[in-house]
């Protein structure tokens, strides 16, 4: 028997831990680094090895707008060795890579810019997604709400009065936010602050109003600015937000179920045994019309009569109005006017007008 130990089958994983002199503490591996030529970036090889192209679809009313637009895209593109293409017959705008391109990843921040081109995003500020510390997101709200009156009133609410409530997001979170139809695009400088957006987005749409997570985002933004409580939670200083049950209306009073038969209801009878009921269907037509025809008169005298009578108790109840005459109106018959009197009022009547002539001639 020898005294050797069996060999173990265990990998000894530290054999592949070994230092790296190049990695110090004082890296920032979080750090996104920007591609430069000038500084020696390039690719192995001096080029990319296959050709590679994105296409995106644009809406109708967007095409006049691209159009106008399309110089200054192709322009800025070209600086980073990307050709593009604006297709008007099949409304479409696709980018691809070329012999000079250099930087491999550029080809992605690219699609993502004709992305937000088609979502009605301005040509300022979609093309600050070229740059290296942007990125973007395009959150699809379309399939989140079934009925469309909800989908459009919560999209409403995320919009706020006259934009109130997307500005307040657009500076809490550092991002520029845009509500276009099914879609709502959001660009920022930090993944943190995307994040945020797209998580206010989805409650806004799942029936949270945004006021809730606006106030979180404050107090959270307050609590950031102390270094004391930078590894402590946060927990005990957010509003917790509980849902309450709103009262519904009381549901309309049920009627009695009716006792089960299973035998239908009885037939409701038809006109023509109604008439073989009253033996009236034996009778010739004449005679029958004539009988509905004395029948309606009978009708009309009824109620001839009934409306007479109507009229005549109007009559009695209405009270008789006594005329009462003027003090100054009233005339006394027995009293024989006085002619002396008359014929002097006359001739002072008479009088004022010849003197109101004269002075107007004068």
């Amino acid at each position: 028997m020898s005294n050797s130990k069996p060999k173990s089958n265990k990998k000894n994983h530290n054999k592949y831990r070994k230092d790296k002199p190049w990695d110090t503490d004082d890296i920032d591996h979080w750090k996104i680094e920007c591609w430069d030529e000038e500084k020696g970036d390039k690719l192995v090889g001096g080029h990319l090895l296959e050709e590679s192209s994105f296409a995106t679809l644009f809406p109708k009313y967007r095409e006049a707008y691209l159009r106008q637009i399309w110089p200054v895209v192709t322009k800025s593109l070209d600086q980073h060795k990307i050709s593009c293409e604006l297709n008007l017959v099949e409304g479409s705008m696709t980018v691809r890579t070329t012999k000079k391109t250099s930087d491999p990843y550029i080809i992605l921040k690219a699609r993502d810019l004709l992305k937000l081109l088609a979502r009605s995003i301005p040509v300022a500020q979609a093309l600050k997604i070229l740059q290296d510390d942007y990125q973007c997101d395009i959150v699809k709200i379309g399939g989140l709400v079934r009925s469309k009156e909800r989908f459009v009133k919560r999209r409403q609410r995320l919009v706020g009065p006259d934009g109130a409530t997307l500005k307040a997001l657009e500076l809490l979170t550092g991002c520029f936010i845009l509500v276009q139809g099914n879609t709502v695009s959001i660009m920022g400088d930090s993944y943190k602050g995307l994040k945020q957006a797209r998580q206010v987005v989805v409650d806004c749409m799942n029936n949270i109003h945004p006021v809730y997570n606006i106030k979180r985002l404050m107090i959270q933004k307050e609590l950031a600015k102390d270094p004391k409580l930078a590894n402590e939670d946060w927990s005990r200083f957010l509003p917790k937000f509980e849902k309450k049950n709103v009262p519904r209306k009381k549901p309309a009073e049920k009627k009695e179920k009716k006792t089960y038969t299973p035998f239908p209801p009885a037939q409701t009878p038809r006109k023509v045994d109604l008439q073989l009921d009253t033996g009236e269907y034996f009778v010739s037509e004449r005679m029958r019309k004539a009988k509905e025809l004395v029948t309606k008169k009978i009708d009309a005298r009824t109620k001839s009569e009934k409306k007479r009578a109507e009229r005549d108790e109007a009559l009695e109840t209405v009270p008789e109005k006594k005329r009462k005459l003027h003090s100054s109106r009233q005339v006394d018959n027995n009293v024989e006017p006085d002619l002396s009197k008359l014929k002097a009022n006359l001739a002072k009547k008479k009088a004022t007008t010849e003197s109101n002539i004269n002075n107007f001639v004068a």
